[in-house]
């Protein structure tokens, strides 16, 4: 496989980031492509599309041999299922799949064409194999079971989220929004529920710090 483009997130490390993709629609990237495929040819047609698939390589997964089962963090990280049924990055072939809005296309750029998009679930800098438009009188499937992924989404809850004001100004306020968002998903893992513990990422070049307690989340640092 070639890697013909990277995306560039707020995102540095890997916790934070929301488990799907379009679960934070206000994250923004940017999919910047490799010199030699920063050619504004490739991308003809690509404006009369809403969305695109984006397969791509989980760069900070790779591993030597694989499980046929792994244990998937909806389930608490104590329970078992087949690889193949569940989205790990603990794979033989260790590739992603995120289903993105696309909000821009720049055509003439320093860095040639860029496909700026929302939604995006992934790590700064991971590399994107392939693009692809995303087709919604076949890629959409109304009648689709999510098996045990669909109940753990529907048991979910969305936090709230408190911010003070003196925290909120050290983040570009461009930024709030998604940051909100992201915090409402509760970036937690699932098996984790200590309101005491104070958790933390890395977010548009700040350090977020966060507690959680009866469906509350309070944001206790930016720097």
């Amino acid at each position: 496989m070639t890697i013909v483009a990277r995306i560039r997130t707020d995102f540095p490390t890997k916790f934070g980031i929301p488990r799907q993709s379009g679960m934070v629609e206000g994250l923004r990237g940017r999919i910047v492509f490799e010199p030699e495929y920063r050619n504004a040819e490739a991308l003809r047609g690509l404006e009369g599309f809403s969305h695109l698939w984006l397969i791509w390589d989980f760069s900070e997964a790779h591993r030597e041999g694989w499980s046929p089962t792994v244990r998937p963090p909806r389930l608490g990280g104590n329970q078992r299922i087949g690889v193949w049924a569940t989205r790990s990055p603990f794979r033989p072939n260790p590739i992603g799949l995120s289903s993105v809005r696309i909000a821009g296309i720049h055509l003439s750029t320093p860095e040639g064409p860029v496909i700026e998009v929302e939604g995006a679930d992934l790590m700064d800098n991971t590399p994107i194999l392939d693009i692809k438009p995303y087709l919604p009188y076949t890629d959409a499937h109304p009648d689709a079971k999510g098996g045990f992924a669909q109940a753990q989404h529907e048991e979910r809850e969305i936090l709230t989220v408190d911010i003070p004001q003196e925290m909120a100004d050290r983040l570009p306020k461009e930024k709030m929004e998604a940051l909100r968002q992201v915090l409402a998903a509760d970036p937690r893992p699932r098996y984790q529920d200590d309101p005491n513990r104070i958790y933390g990422f890395i977010f548009a070049g700040r350090e977020v710090h966060f507690r959680v307690e009866n469906g509350k989340l309070t944001v206790a640092d930016i720097k």
